[in-house]
């Protein structure tokens, strides 16, 4: 249970671009028009020569759908200018599409991975002014910059992966304090993992030089001796935070730690305590 679990490490105790929050957009392709006439026929039909809207801003990691309105035996495609992509009944290069004009009703999705402004055509009619362009804005990343309020007790929310956990301390002058309280790879011992380096506080992530403590004299007091241990460098872990609460621990063995069984993991982070006093964001 959780509640066990975070018990247990706080008894212990006494841790990159996508848009998150990406939209697909709508164009329409072609299409037609009546004129005269009525319900029962009569009237004259035009082809559309237009996208519609012929024009968006979106931003990065957003996806448009091109649709297709046919209804006229006029093929249409839409097709970057800087040949980024060409797409109708499916995009060029996938499953064998070519992206040539098409009468079907197709509808194909584009994802817009870049900021810049990119313009578009029908092969077709472009040359009668069948034309759009899309400004792709850049998004700033998701994430909680380092601050003091991130100091407390955090372990991993994955199920049955409560009982290990950090503790941080966010220190004067951009320092940062983080001690990794977990077990060896063979299950036989507690390891206290100590890391210890820098921040950019305008940044949500750090990477920090990992130490272990190694040596017999880790006795109960008075047997404690202190010069029988020995701090050996044992690799790196970066901490990310996407908010006050939440974050990843991303551990990075080096190769004596590999060498001992120490494999490279990634597992998400989530706050356990706050420090009194302080405050995130």
């Amino acid at each position: 249970m959780r509640i066990l679990a975070t018990i247990a490490v706080v008894s212990v105790l006494a841790c990159g671009t996508a848009n998150v929050f990406a939209k697909d957009w709508n164009v329409s392709v072609g299409g037609y028009t009546m004129s005269g006439g009525d319900y029962y026929g009569g009237g004259t039909t035009s082809p559309t020569l237009a996208f519609n809207p012929p024009t968006l801003s979106i931003n990065v990691g957003d996806t448009v759908t091109f649709t297709n309105l046919g209804g006229i035996a006029v093929a249409h495609n839409v097709h970057a200018d800087d040949d980024s992509f060409r797409c109708s009944n499916g995009c060029r290069g996938v499953g064998g599409a070519t992206g040539d004009p098409s009468l079907a009703q197709w509808s194909s999705t584009v994802t817009f991975t870049k900021a810049g402004v990119v313009n578009f055509h029908c092969d077709d009619h472009g040359n009668m002014g069948m034309t759009g362009s899309i400004t792709v804005n850049a998004v700033a990343a998701v994430g909680q910059n380092i601050r003091a309020g991130i100091s407390g007790n955090w372990d991993d929310p994955t199920p049955n992966q409560g009982g290990h956990g950090f503790q941080f301390e966010i220190l004067p002058n951009n320092g940062m304090l983080a001690i990794w309280f977990v077990f060896n790879p063979a299950g036989t011992a507690q390891n206290w993992i100590y890391m210890q380096g820098g921040y950019d506080p305008n940044s949500n992530t750090t990477t920090l030089p990992a130490f272990l403590e190694q040596g017999a004299g880790g006795a109960f007091p008075p047997h404690f001796n202190s010069s029988s241990l020995n701090a050996v460098p044992w690799g790196s872990v970066q901490f990310t935070f996407t908010d006050c609460n939440n974050g990843t621990a991303q551990w990075k063995s080096n190769a004596a730690s590999l060498a001992a069984g120490y494999a490279d993991v990634t597992f998400p982070i989530q706050r356990l305590t706050t420090l009194a006093g302080t405050t995130c964001p």
